[in-house]
């Protein structure tokens, strides 16, 4: 996930959106500046195979806000570096062994607050070893990724190996025709992808394959009709959208269902209006019944955050992708964000 625009974008009229439905950007601002002091709570220990990944998710989160500097720094780039491994890889934070998923978000992070050549300060020949960490996991007679060194396959570290070394600029390390060639076979009747050949479509694997497809620009292969069609059937009538047919709307959709659309310009398939309703409605709510941001006297970082469906919890992960998603419908404020 970038700042940078990308194709297909589209984006909501904002005309039909009621005017107490509002971004509440500071409170999700401070959301996301006050979750590492949560450190006396169960939860925050719990997630901890996730940290590395909830600062790629809160940071990417507050520069759509538009507060790039909400979070200090060089903390941030001293947790990153404290998490890399000898081989070049990342685990989720210090002592967790290395993954791809937790090295991809090390590197997006690090891209984002322009300091990837804290790799190579850090260590000789840093960007090179992090890059081959990711190659050495291709199988190159299939051209699928492990996740890690016990060889578990999946689309999305696939994905994820292509986004990291694009931004390295490595990609020649890796088989990308075999890639290509294994995402294609994971290609369904539908228009859909899956985890692997033969597997159920579903939308967060169809963002990985699509978005793989378009760093190698070999969307070529993608049946955009047919896909665009799966796609666009996921939105329910309450506007969100969900992953599969017969679930729940979450608005983590809101990121994996238009980044695909977005990238196959089939973003006007869907009700952009009704999605961002869906979105504001995940906030927390100021009040009982009321969807209003709270005043300057009643600010409280606690009303703030986006949860998976209006009325639930809220989580980083939701914040970031349910912005992202707004930021995909050209909300008002938003920075714009690539959808590969």
């Amino acid at each position: 996930m970038s700042l940078v625009p990308g194709p297909g974008r589209g984006g909501s009229k904002g005309d039909e959106i009621p005017q107490e439905l509002k971004l509440c950007v500071i409170n999700h601002v401070q959301y996301i500046q006050g979750l590492d002091s949560r450190k006396d709570e169960y939860e925050y220990w719990l997630t901890e195979h996730l940290r590395l990944n909830g600062v790629y998710w809160g940071l990417t989160a507050l520069h759509l806000l538009g507060h790039p500097q909400a979070l200090p720094r060089d903390d941030t780039i001293k947790f990153v570096m404290s998490c890399q491994h000898p081989n070049g890889g990342f685990g989720a934070a210090p002592g967790h062994d290395p993954h791809m998923l937790y090295t991809v978000s090390a590197i997006q992070i690090l891209v984002t607050i322009d300091a990837i050549d804290e790799l190579d300060k850090h260590g000789a020949n840093g960007k090179d070893r992090a890059g081959h960490y990711i190659a050495n996991l291709q199988d190159r007679n299939t051209g699928a990724f492990a996740g890690d060194e016990w060889g578990e396959t999946d689309t999305r570290f696939l994905y994820g190996a292509l986004n990291a070394l694009s931004l390295l600029h490595l990609t020649s390390l890796v088989d990308v025709p075999k890639a290509v060639a294994y995402v294609h076979a994971c290609a369904n009747f539908d228009g859909g992808y899956g985890t692997s050949p033969g597997a159920e479509s579903h939308a967060g694997q169809i963002f990985t394959c699509v978005g793989a497809l378009a760093i190698a620009d070999r969307l070529d292969m993608v049946d955009r009709d047919k896909l665009g069609g799966w796609l666009s059937e996921r939105q329910l009538d309450n506007g969100g959208l969900n992953g599969r047919p017969e679930k729940m709307a979450d608005v983590c959709y809101s990121w994996w269902v238009l980044s695909s659309l977005a990238m196959i310009g089939k973003l006007h398939w869907v009700n952009g209006d009704k999605l961002t309703r869906f979105i504001l409605e995940c906030q927390v709510k100021a009040f009982p019944n009321v969807y209003r941001c709270p005043t300057d006297a009643e600010k409280d970082p606690v009303v703030g955050g986006l949860a998976d469906r209006p009325g639930d919890m809220v989580d980083v992960f939701h914040t970031h992708f349910g912005i992202a998603g707004l930021s995909l419908l050209r909300f008002p404020g938003l920075e714009e964000v690539d959808p590969v």
